[in-house]
C-alpha cells in the first residue's frame, strides 16, 4: 500500500512535468516552422535582384533617386548602326528560347543618372513622362521580367524619345557600358523625334550598332524592313483632351488642314485648292492673335475665326497630313482620334505599324506632286468607303496610338509575332475591330494539318417546308458515324415546325431554329448550336447521298480542313464573244466550285460570310434568293487560295419528285442569274478568286474488282 501510495504520489507530479517540456518543445517548433515559412513569402515576393525594375511610376521612383554614374571621357561609342541588320543576322533568337506561352521575356535595365566627367546630365530633360508611362506600361506587362537571364529583349531606362534633348556622343556612351550591350544585340531603343536641324535625319542620330529602334519618323532609306518598327509620334493632347467617338458619314467640310508649319510652297498650293473648292475646304493656321502659351496650342484660326483643336478635326471628312521638317507628325494622331480619314503627303515616309496595319483601310496616301489633285482624287472615293475608313481610322487609334502603353504594347507583339511565327496576330487579329468573337473559332489557315478526331460534323439542313423530304435526308443522314449534331434551320416565317413527336427519331442532339427573315444566307449564319469545326452544309432535298459517301466526304475533308469539300461540282469559264464569265453547270473535265446543297467546310467561314464578306454580296444575294454557294466558293477561294475539292463520282443529288415548283435551281432564269452572280462578285472581289482543278477524291478501293466488305467505303454510288 506504501508503495502503491508512494507511486501514486509522484506519478500525477511527474505528468505535468512532461506536457509542460512537450508544450514548450511543441511551441518553439511551431514558431520556428512560421517564421521559416514567413521568411520564405518574404523571399517569393519581394524582389531578389538590386536589378528590380517592378515599379516605374514618377511618384514612387524618381530618377534623383537613382544611382549617378559618371562617364569617363574614353569611354567607348558603339558603331553607327547596321543599315544590314535583320532579324536573321542582327538578333539572337535563340536568347528566347522555348516558351510554352510564345511570348518574349523583357528586362529593363535599372534607372541611373548618368553625366559626364564634370557632372553634366546627358539629356536636359531626364526621364520624361512619355518614356516613363512607356516602361511603366512594359513592366507592368506579361512581356516583363525582373530577371535578366530570362530577358530576350532588352529595353535601357535611357530617354532617347525626343533627340531634341541629348547630347549625342556621350548617349551612345551610356549604351556601350549596360551590361549586357553586346553591340546592341537583342536591345530595343524607341524614339519619336529623330534628327535635327538643318537636315533632320529620319533616323535616330544615336550611334546604336545592331539594336533595333522603334522610331517615330523612319524614312524608306533608313527602315530596315524586318527589323526596325516604325511607331506614331505620340500627340501630348491625347491624354490633355478627350473626342467622344462620332458617328461616320458626310461632316461640315470635305477636307481640313490644321499643320501650323507647313511648308510655304504647300501652303501655296492649299490656298488655291481652297480658291477653287470655297467652303468645301478649311485652311487653318497658327492664331497670332492670341498670346503663346498652352491654351495657343489647342487652338487654331482661320482669317480672325478661332477653332478649338483638336474638336475640329472632327467636323471634316479628310484631313491633310503634310510632312514637316521631319516625316514623322504627332498631327496624324490627332487625325485618327477625330476619326477623320488622313490624307497623308509625305513621300517615303513608313506609317506606323505598317507591317501589321492596312493603312489602305483607314488612310488616303497621296504623292507630294500630286497635292494640286487631292480634291479630284478625294472625291472619287465612294461615301460608303469613307465611312468605313472614319470608323476604321478612330479604331486604329483606340487600339494602337491612344498612349504610350498602346505603342509600346503594340511594339512589342509586333517583334513577339516575329519570334513566334506560328502563333503570330493574324491579319484580321491586327485590322478588324473585335466586333465577333473570333476567339471562339480557331481559323483553319493554321491548324494542324490532320484536325482532332474527336468531334464529327454538324450538318446543317436549309430547309422551308418540304417536310417529307427533309425527314428522309434527316433519316439518311443519321446513318453516318461522324455525325455529332443536326442543326434545321427553319426559313418559313409562315408556317411553323412540325410537332417534336413526328420528326425522325436519331441517335443525336436535333436541333431546330426559326428564322426571322426567309434569307438564303441564314445557313451560314454562326449559330452557338454549332459546336464542331466540321460543318455539313445539305439542302433538304439532296436525298441520294449514301452514308458512306457522307463520310468519305468528312474524312477528306479532315485531311484538307481549309478548303470546301463538296459534291455537286460546277465550273466558270470565260465566255469571249459576251466579254463576261459565265457559269457552266454540264459535265465537264475541271471543277472550279462544289455547291453548299452538299459541301464540308470550316465553322470559321460562317463568321467571314457573315462579318466579312466584301461589299454587298450578302445582301445582294438574300435579295436575289441565288448564289450564296457561289459567294461562299468566292469567299473560300480568295481568303485560301485554293480550289475546292470535289469526293465521289455522283452528279445528280435531288430527289426525283422535286419539281420546278419546289426546287429554286430549276427556274428557266436560274443559269442566267447564276453568270450574274459570278460576274458582280468577281466585280467586288476586284479579281476572279475561283482556282480551276481537274481531279476528284474518291476512296482507293471503290472500283477495284475486291470483295466489298474490305472495302472501307463499298456504298459510294455511281453517276
Amino acid at each position: 500500500m506504501c508503495a502503491s501510495g508512494k507511486y501514486s504520489s509522484r506519478g500525477p507530479a511527474l505528468i505535468p512535468r512532461m506536457k509542460t517540456k512537450h508544450r514548450i518543445y511543441y511551441i518553439t517548433l511551431f514558431s520556428v516552422v512560421l517564421l521559416g515559412l514567413i521568411a520564405t513569402g518574404m523571399f517569393q515576393f519581394w524582389p531578389h535582384s538590386i536589378e528590380s525594375t517592378a515599379d516605374w511610376t514618377l511618384d514612387k521612383r524618381s530618377v534623383h533617386d537613382a544611382p549617378l554614374v559618371r562617364l569617363p571621357v574614353s569611354s567607348p561609342i558603339p558603331e553607327r548602326g547596321d543599315l544590314s541588320c535583320r532579324m536573321h543576322t542582327c538578333f539572337d533568337v535563340y536568347r528566347c528560347g522555348y516558351n510554352p506561352k510564345n511570348r518574349i521575356k523583357v528586362y529593363i535595365y535599372p534607372l541611373q543618372r548618368l553625366v559626364d566627367e564634370v557632372g553634366i546630365p546627358i539629356s536636359s530633360t531626364g526621364l520624361s513622362r512619355e518614356y516613363n508611362d512607356l516602361l511603366s506600361a512594359i513592366s507592368d506587362s506579361d512581356f516583363y521580367t525582373d530577371d535578366v537571364t530570362r530577358a530576350c529583349l532588352f529595353v535601357p531606362s535611357i530617354d532617347v524619345l525626343n533627340q531634341n534633348s541629348l547630347r549625342i556622343r556621350e548617349t551612345a556612351q551610356a549604351l556601350a557600358i549596360l551590361p549586357r550591350w553586346d553591340r546592341g544585340m537583342n536591345h530595343l531603343l524607341f524614339n519619336m523625334l529623330p534628327g535635327g536641324p538643318p537636315d533632320y535625319n529620319t533616323a535616330l542620330d544615336v550611334p546604336r550598332d545592331r539594336a533595333l529602334l522603334a522610331g517615330g519618323g523612319f524614312s524608306t532609306w533608313t527602315y530596315r524592313q524586318g527589323y526596325d518598327v516604325s511607331i506614331p509620334v505620340y500627340s501630348p493632347l491625347s491624354a490633355d483632351v478627350e473626342l467622344p467617338e462620332r458617328q461616320p458619314g458626310p461632316r461640315r467640310y470635305f477636307i481640313l488642314s490644321s499643320q501650323t508649319a507647313i511648308h510655304r510652297e504647300y501652303r501655296g498650293e492649299l490656298e488655291r485648292l481652297k480658291e477653287e473648292n470655297g467652303e468645301a475646304l478649311l485652311l487653318l493656321d497658327k492664331c497670332s492673335n492670341l498670346s503663346q502659351g498652352a491654351a495657343s496650342v489647342r487652338k487654331r484660326c482661320y482669317k480672325s475665326q478661332v477653332y478649338d483643336y483638336p474638336q475640329v478635326l472632327q467636323e471634316s471628312s479628310f484631313c491633310v497630313v503634310l510632312r514637316g521638317a521631319r516625316l514623322g507628325q504627332a498631327t496624324l494622331s490627332d487625325v485618327l482620334q477625330a476619326g477623320c480619314v488622313p490624307v497623308v503627303l509625305a513621300d517615303s515616309y513608313i506609317l506606323p505599324f505598317s507591317e501589321v496595319l492596312d493603312w489602305k483601310r483607314a488612310s488616303v496616301v497621296i504623292p507630294e506632286e500630286k497635292l494640286p489633285e487631292m480634291y479630284t482624287i478625294l472625291k472619287s472615293i465612294p461615301h460608303r468607303q469613307v465611312e468605313e475608313m472614319q470608323r476604321q481610322a478612330r479604331w486604329f487609334w483606340d487600339a494602337y496610338f491612344s498612349s504610350m502603353k498602346a505603342i509600346g504594347m503594340t511594339t512589342l507583339q509586333i517583334i513577339n509575332d516575329r519570334i513566334y511565327p506560328y502563333a503570330a496576330h493574324t491579319y484580321e487579329q491586327w485590322n478588324n475591330p473585335p466586333v465577333v468573337k473570333w476567339s471562339s473559332v480557331n481559323s483553319p489557315l493554321f491548324l494542324p494539318l490532320i484536325p482532332p478526331r474527336s468531334p464529327g460534323f454538324t450538318a446543317v439542313v436549309l430547309t422551308y417546308d418540304r417536310i417529307e423530304s427533309l425527314f428522309r435526308v434527316i433519316t439518311e443522314i443519321s446513318k453516318v458515324p461522324s455525325l455529332a449534331k443536326l442543326l434545321v434551320v427553319w426559313n418559313n416565317q409562315n408556317k411553323s415546325p412540325p410537332e417534336e413527336s413526328l420528326w425522325p427519331k436519331i441517335a443525336v442532339p436535333l436541333k431546330v431554329v426559326r428564322t426571322k427573315e426567309n434569307k438564303l444566307s441564314n445557313r451560314f449564319f454562326p449559330y452557338d448550336e454549332i459546336e464542331t469545326e466540321a460543318v455539313l452544309a445539305i439542302d433538304d432535298d439532296i436525298i441520294m447521298l449514301t452514308s458512306d459517301e457522307l463520310q468519305f466526304g468528312y474524312e477528306v475533308w479532315r485531311e484538307f480542313p481549309d478548303r470546301l469539300v463538296g459534291y455537286p461540282g460546277r465550273l466558270h469559264l470565260w465566255d469571249h464573244e459576251m466579254g463576261k464569265w459565265k457559269y457552266e453547270s454540264e459535265w465537264t473535265n475541271e471543277v472550279s466550285m462544289v455547291l453548299t446543297g452538299a459541301a464540308f467546310y470550316h465553322k470559321y467561314f460562317n463568321y467571314l460570310y457573315t462579318y466579312k464578306m466584301p461589299g454587298d454580296i450578302k445582301n445582294w444575294v438574300d435579295a436575289h434568293m441565288n448564289c450564296e454557294d457561289i459567294a461562299m466558293n468566292f469567299l473560300v477561294a480568295n481568303v485560301t487560295g485554293k480550289a475546292p475539292i470535289k469526293v465521289t463520282p455522283r452528279k445528280k443529288f435531288k430527289c426525283p419528285e422535286c419539281t420546278a415548283i419546289d426546287g429554286l435551281s430549276l427556274d428557266q432564269t436560274h443559269m442566267v442569274e447564276r453568270s450574274e452572280c459570278i460576274n458582280k462578285f468577281a466585280s467586288v472581289f476586284g479579281t476572279m478568286p475561283l482556282k480551276v482543278v481537274e481531279h476528284r477524291a474518291d476512296p482507293v478501293l471503290y472500283k477495284d474488282d475486291f470483295p466489298e466488305k474490305l472495302k472501307s467505303f463499298p456504298n459510294i454510288g455511281s453517276l
